[in-house]
């Protein structure tokens, strides 16, 4: 069983006064992952936002995910043990654009407009995908992402 597990904590920028927002977050769970099936292994996990304010408000902000304890956002990596495994994060479905914090060509999830009218929650996929043909051991391999949003 091999899962992405994410720990969740928020950096706010701007007016904390205004807004009060939550994040949470859950796992991605790839399943059972050969190194002989010569297909990738698929996951899907989620990051919610919830915000509120007594008064309508147009707000921005940013989500970004880290690289991971043991990767750099190019090439994540989950670990059990001693042994490492390949995967990564993505912002869609095709899988193309990863999911990291600006940096290294990597995206971050931005909502430019979010109206405010006592609550609101919003719901943002995370695609994972751990590629084919990776000789590792067998465990059960997990890393830890650390959720920041910015507004």
């Amino acid at each position: 069983m091999l899962a992405m597990l994410i720990a969740v904590t928020a950096a706010w920028a701007g007016d904390a006064r205004a807004l009060a927002c939550e994040v949470s977050a859950t796992s991605t769970s790839f399943g059972a992952y050969s190194p002989f099936d010569p297909v990738a292994l698929d996951g899907t996990g989620n990051v919610r936002m919830t915000c509120s304010n007594l008064l309508s408000i147009l707000v921005s902000y940013t989500i970004r995910l880290n690289a991971g304890a043991n990767g750099i956002l190019a090439a994540r990596r989950m670990s059990s043990g001693a042994n490492r495994l390949v995967y990564n994060l993505y912002t869609n479905p095709g899988r193309s654009t990863i999911w990291g914090d600006g940096s290294a060509g990597s995206s971050v999830v931005s909502e430019f407009s979010l109206l405010v009218l006592l609550s609101t929650e919003r719901n943002y996929a995370v695609f994972g995908r751990i590629p084919a043909g990776q000789n590792v051991a067998p465990g059960s391999y997990t890393d830890t992402i650390v959720v920041t949003v910015e507004y």
